[in-house]
C-alpha cells in the first residue's frame, strides 16, 4: 500500500476544476469512473491517501444509488465540507444529465426517421451484449461460494417468474446475508479500519456529531420531500410529474448494486404501469446513457423526459424538460443525503461485519436481477413484443419464434464477442453497431 502522505487540501477553486474534469471524462461505468478518481485524487494530486479513499469507497458500496457519484461527493465533502461535496457531486452528474436530456429531445423530434430508426436498432442490439458483459463481471465478483450462487438463482426466479417486487428481493437478500453471518457461513472480504495498518487524522468537520447528524438529516429530508409535497398539492397524485417524483424517490432508496440491477424493474413499471414509454425505448435510453459521461442511472432522465413529454399538459419539449428535471432531482438528491448524513460514521460502518455480509448477499441477489434484465432485453430485441403464460405460481415468457430477428441477433453476438472476448472499447462497439443498424435499415 502506498504510504506517501497526502498533500494539503486544495483550494476550493482548484478542487472545482478537478471535479469538473472528472465529470467530463467519466465514461465507462462505475469501475472506470472509480479508477479515474483514484488516478487523479490519489496518484496525481495526492489529496487523499489510499486508506481514506478505500474507506470512502467501501462506504459508498453500502449505499443505494450510483457509487461513483457518491464517492466523488464524499471526496469533495472531505476536502471542503458540504459545499465541496455539492460541487463534486453536481459536476459528476450534470454534464451527462445535460447530454442525455438533449439526446432525449432529439429522439422525440426525429426518432421516426428511417436513418435514426436504423441507428437505434443497432444500438439496442448492442446494449444486450453490454448487459451480458455486466452480468459476467458482477457474477465473477459476487458469487464466492455455493450460498451466494443459490441466492442469485433465487433472486432471478423471484423477479423473473414470481414477479416479486424488486425492493422486497433486496431486503430479503440483506436479511439472509446477515443471518448467514450469524451462522458463520457468509463470505466477507471486508477488513476493519484498524487492519489497514495506517493511521490518519480526519478533518474536524467530519467527526460524528449528534447535533450535526439531526440538522443535516432534517435539511436534506426537506430538500428531498418538500418539492414532492408541492407537486402533490398543486397537480394531484395522478399527475405524471407527481408520479415520477414518487417512483424515482423509491428507486433512489433501493438501487443497491448499480443501475443494471434496477433497470428491469424500472422498465416494467414505466412501460406496463405508468405508460411513460415503450419497451424497446427503454433499450434506446440505455444505449444513449452508455455513450454519455456520468452514472448509467442517468437513463432514468430519458424515461422521465418521455413521460413528461407525452403525458403532461405542456408542449412536448417543455413537458419533457420538466419531466427530466423532476427525475434528476428525485434520483440524485437522496445521494447527497446518504453522504452528508452518513459519511462521518464511515469508520463505524466499516467495522460492522454483519452489515458487510448483508451487502455481499445483496450483491449476489443483484446477479440474478441483472440476469432477469438480460432475459427481458433479449426477448424484446430478438422477438419484439411477447406474451406471458401462467404455470402455477410462475409467469413464463412465451415469445413467437416465427418473429425471431436474426439481424438483431447477429449484431448482438458481434458486439458480445468484441466486448467479452476482445475487450474492445464500449463506445466504439456501440458506434459500429449503430452504423450497422443504419446500413441494414437503408438496405
Amino acid at each position: 500500500m502506498d504510504a506517501t502522505p497526502p498533500r494539503a487540501a486544495p483550494s476550493f477553486g482548484e478542487a472545482t476544476r478537478t471535479f469538473a474534469k472528472i465529470g467530463l471524462l467519466s465514461f465507462g461505468g462505475p469501475a472506470g469512473q472509480i479508477a479515474l478518481m483514484h488516478k487523479i485524487l490519489v496518484d496525481e494530486k495526492r489529496w487523499l491517501d489510499e486508506p481514506r479513499f478505500l474507506h470512502a469507497l467501501n462506504y459508498c458500496m453500502l449505499l443505494p444509488g450510483p457509487e461513483a457519484m457518491q464517492l466523488a461527493t464524499y471526496a469533495g465533502w472531505l476536502m471542503h465540507g458540504t459545499r465541496g461535496g455539492l460541487v463534486a457531486g453536481l459536476l459528476f452528474v450534470l454534464p451527462g444529465a445535460i447530454v442525455i436530456t438533449a439526446l432525449s429531445a432529439i429522439y422525440m423530434a426525429v426518432g421516426h426517421i428511417t436513418l435514426v430508426q436504423g441507428l437505434l436498432f443497432g444500438l439496442k442490439a448492442a446494449v444486450l451484449a453490454v448487459v451480458l458483459e455486466a452480468l459476467i463481471k458482477v457474477s465473477k465478483r459476487a458469487l464466492k461460494n455455493g450460498s451466494m450462487v443459490v441466492l442469485a438463482i433465487a433472486a432471478f426466479v423471484a423477479i423473473a417468474f414470481l414477479k416479486l417486487p424488486f425492493p422486497l428481493i433486496v431486503l430479503a437478500a440483506a436479511a439472509i446475508g446477515a443471518l448467514l453471518h450469524l451462522a458463520g457461513l457468509a463470505p466477507s472480504g471486508a477488513r476493519s479500519a484498524d487492519e489497514d495498518g495506517v493511521a490518519y487524522e480526519m478533518p474536524e468537520w467530519t467527526r460524528p456529531s449528534a447535533r450535526r447528524f439531526f440538522t443535516t438529516l432534517g435539511v436534506w429530508l426537506a430538500i428531498w420531500f418538500l418539492p414532492m409535497i408541492v407537486l402533490w398539492q398543486a397537480l394531484g397524485p395522478a399527475h405524471v410529474f407527481t408520479a415520477e417524483a414518487a417512483f424515482f424517490s423509491k428507486m433512489a432508496a433501493v438501487t443497491f448494486g448499480g443501475a443494471y440491477a434496477v433497470l428491469a424493474y424500472v422498465a416494467q413499471q414505466a412501460v406496463e404501469v405508468y405508460g411513460w414509454l415503450k419497451a424497446d425505448e427503454m433499450l434506446t435510453g440505455l444505449g444513449l446513457a452508455e455513450t454519455t459521461p456520468g452514472p448509467l442511472i442517468l437513463v432514468l432522465v430519458f424515461v422521465g423526459f418521455l413521460g413528461g413529454a407525452r403525458l403532461s399538459t405542456l408542449a412536448p419539449l417543455a413537458g419533457g424538460m420538466a419531466g427530466a428535471a423532476v427525475t434528476l432531482w428525485f434520483t440524485f438528491v437522496p445521494c447527497f443525503l446518504w453522504i452528508f448524513v452518513g459519511a462521518p460514521y464511515v469508520e463505524t460502518v466499516r467495522n460492522v461485519r454483519w452489515l458487510a455480509s448483508a451487502l455481499a448477499a445483496v450483491t449476489a441477489a443483484v446477479v440474478g436481477i441483472i440476469a432477469n434484465l438480460a432475459v427481458w432485453f433479449a426477448l424484446h430485441v430478438l422477438f419484439g413484443n411477447f406474451r406471458e403464460v401462467a404455470w402455477g405460481p410462475l409467469m413464463l415468457p412465451a415469445p413467437d419464434l416465427g418473429r425471431f430477428d436474426w439481424v438483431a441477433a447477429a449484431i448482438a453476438v458481434g458486439a458480445g464477442v468484441a466486448l467479452i472476448r476482445f475487450k474492445a472499447n464500449m463506445i466504439l462497439v456501440l458506434a459500429v453497431s449503430a452504423l450497422t443498424g443504419m446500413a441494414w435499415q437503408l438496405a
